[in-house]
């Protein structure tokens, strides 16, 4: 089940899909590594990062029967108070970068603005939860992800066990994919993607559960690992968020729908499913679409916007593609994969300048909702980011 284009990615970032196998050594031999870089956040925090195992022992485990309890990964990212000895933390995990980008290739994983471990900045932040396309890893997005955290959000990323293609435990276990093929032609995977949500919506509420644990002073890492100092009652959980790309984009939805918690949303470029389509939300939502898709083109979200009674939007970003709310959008083109091969994913905008607009809109939404902003950028279309389309 996972998309042409999530398999490409893999391949480019170890790099490349348009080099034969054979050629790669020479590549890399003859040309010094390329250091990838995820862009600069823009706002005044210091950004802490922390990892936690979590166990949900009342449900297996709902791709591989084997395993009795439900195990995911989850990564906070937060204002840091001070980041002195404490070291910049990776992109993806070790054992993950292993898989994505082995020794010999020619580019080098970016390292985030993050720092492992550092203290958390006093205060109540309010909360924004992440999950990633279907396929793809809780980093997937780091670059809207550490904007937030760069305004004082807390923001919870969420890896999905078996549904993303790797997930790396504490001491370098790997879980790697378990997705069900195609049962015949006339499985149009309806079930496997019915499934993926109900299992991402029961992970998202599940980590909201051990976040107020947290907020309690409890540890609930597996591995009882130590938890960065000043987390005790830095969440603000009364005032929740969520977003998500493509199918989490739908998992933040429905999770929404079931999920009081949730006081608002955003659906990047995601196709919806579930009871929320029909039910709708009373609830702040936005929908953010690439070009080309959007209510005219997608009959689950002209399904849901009557149902949308709450404050709603319907945002398009000219010339981005399904995979432009995604970090590889800005990472590809430094690997050198030219601009022409990217257009069927990302479209024709410039990567940064991608991030940049979806970090104003985000951001925008998030304050209005979560701190009580003005919300002026939600009102209509800016001469500043003249590529967001409003649809009334």
């Amino acid at each position: 089940m996972r998309s042409a284009l999530v398999i490409a990615l893999t391949s480019v970032l170890a790099l490349s899909t348009a080099a034969p196998a054979t050629a790669q050594p020479a590549l890399a031999a003859a040309e010094p590594a390329t250091q990838l870089v995820l862009p600069r956040p823009t706002g005044a925090e210091r950004i802490g990062t922390v990892s936690l195992h979590l166990v949900d022992r009342s449900r297996p485990d709902p791709w591989v029967p084997s395993e009795p309890a439900r195990e995911i990964m989850v990564q906070l990212w937060y204002p840091a108070s001070d980041v002195r000895r404490h070291p910049r933390a990776p992109w993806v995990s070790p054992g993950v970068a292993e898989r994505f980008n082995p020794p010999g290739s020619p580019v080098i994983l970016p390292v985030t603005h993050a720092y492992a471990g550092a203290p958390v900045q006093p205060g109540r932040h309010p909360v924004v939860l992440y999950s990633p396309g279907f396929g793809l890893e809780r980093t997937s997005s780091t670059a809207l992800v550490e904007e937030l955290a760069s305004r004082g959000y807390i923001v919870v990323t969420i890896d999905h066990t078996h549904d993303a293609q790797f997930v790396e435990f504490p001491g370098g276990r790997i879980a790697t994919q378990a997705i069900p093929p195609p049962t015949g032609p006339d499985d149009d995977g309806e079930q496997v993607i019915n499934t993926a949500r109900e299992t991402r919506v029961a992970d998202t509420r599940f980590t909201l559960d051990r976040l107020a644990a947290i907020n309690r002073g409890h540890n609930p890492d597996e591995e009882r690992r130590r938890l960065p100092r000043g987390l005790k009652g830095a969440l603000d959980l009364a005032r929740v968020g969520m977003f998500g790309h493509s199918l989490g984009g739908a998992t933040a939805a429905e999770t929404m729908y079931e999920d009081p918690r949730v006081r608002a949303g955003i659906n990047l470029d995601g196709t919806l499913s579930g009871a929320v389509v029909a039910a709708g939300l009373r609830r702040p939502f936005a929908l953010m679409s690439s070009d080309g898709h959007g209510r005219a083109d997608d009959e689950t979200w002209l399904a849901i916007w009557p149902h949308l009674r709450g404050p709603r939007y319907d945002l398009q970003l000219a010339g981005s593609g399904h995979m432009s709310f995604t970090d590889f959008q800005v990472l590809l083109p430094q690997a050198g994969i030219p601009a022409e091969d990217l257009v069927p994913g990302y479209g024709t905008i410039d990567g940064a300048r991608s991030i940049a607009v979806q970090r104003a809109y985000v951001l925008a939404f998030f304050d209005r909702y979560l701190r009580n902003g003005n919300g002026n950028l939600l009102a209509g279309p800016s001469r500043r980011y003249p590529e967001m389309r409003f649809t009334p």
